[in-house]
């Protein structure tokens, strides 16, 4: 994402989600909680800008997406978006579907690691968005399910029919998507799809100590380092290699790879300063 902004100024306040910023993290809250947090057509488009923002301006280091309430998101509204849909023309249903992915891309292409804080219900495209993210720290009432076959859609809704294989393998991906049942925080986490799990209640406290571990460490070197880990899903070993190589030479020259050896020299903890 280019640090290159346009005329347009900052969006100070964001209607359909809560943006708090507090040294280098920031947390994103889905806030409808009497809806679960479904999400609607605002809410989608104000996703897709504020991580376009949050990217641009170098200030963030580490992001946390959370959900207020009962749970974390339990996918599209089903009156805001489902019901319109049924009156939208095929040109229409292409741009909404085009945003929804959008989002994705953003969350995978931000130039910070995504933490997502999960409890209670993560469904449809929620299930998608906590995908998305670079780690996913849940507590044991969480529970995902991919219900896009459930409504007569594809599985492979915003990007999961090639984010989920990469994740959990395509056996259990496969299972999710077609069948659409909610997978329990214990299995969630057998099959890779929870990076940590919490005691009841902990999720958001634990998400918000990674991204501010996250945020005071090398924080170019963890962009680079997630930036690879996307690009590379799809590369052969030869590209990849030369990708390395060549992101290696670059973070070689950079005032952290130098800190960390004053600082070793020294015998004191590296100052990171993500350049």
């Amino acid at each position: 994402m280019s640090p290159f902004s346009s005329s347009a100024s900052r969006t100070e306040e964001w209607r359909h989600v809560r943006l708090a910023l507090d040294d280098g993290v920031a947390t994103v809250t889905l806030a409808r909680p009497a809806k679960l947090n479904a999400l609607t057509f605002g809410a989608y488009a104000d996703l897709r800008d504020l991580l376009a923002e949050l990217s641009r301006e170098r200030a963030v280091r580490a992001l946390v997406l959370a959900g207020e309430g009962r749970g974390f998101c339990s996918g599209g509204d089903v009156d805001d978006i489902i019901g319109a849909t049924l009156a939208m023309d095929t040109a229409e249903l292409l741009d909404f579907n085009r945003m929804t992915g959008q989002v994705v891309r953003a969350l995978r292409e931000a130039p910070f690691p995504v933490v997502a804080a999960v409890h209670g219900v993560a469904a449809g495209a929620g299930a998608v968005l906590a995908l998305a993210a670079d780690f996913r720290v849940a507590d044991p009432s969480a529970r995902f399910a991919f219900l896009f076959t459930k409504v007569g859609l594809s599985g492979g809704d915003m990007g999961a029919a090639y984010l989920l294989p990469r994740v959990v393998g395509l056996g259990h991906a496969t299972r999710l998507l077609m069948l659409g049942e909610p997978v329990r925080a214990p299995e969630a986490e057998r099959i890779g799809l929870i990076s940590e799990l919490t005691e009841e209640g902990a999720a958001d406290a634990r998400a918000t100590a990674l991204a501010r571990r996250l945020a005071d460490g090398p924080a170019l070197a963890y962009a680079q380092t997630k930036a690879l880990l996307t690009a590379e899903l799809d590369m052969p070993l030869a590209a990849s290699v030369e990708l390395d190589a060549a992101t290696q030479a670059l973070l070689m020259n950079g005032e952290d790879y130098a800190e960390f050896h004053a600082a070793f020299t020294e015998k004191r903890p590296p100052k990171w300063q993500g350049r």
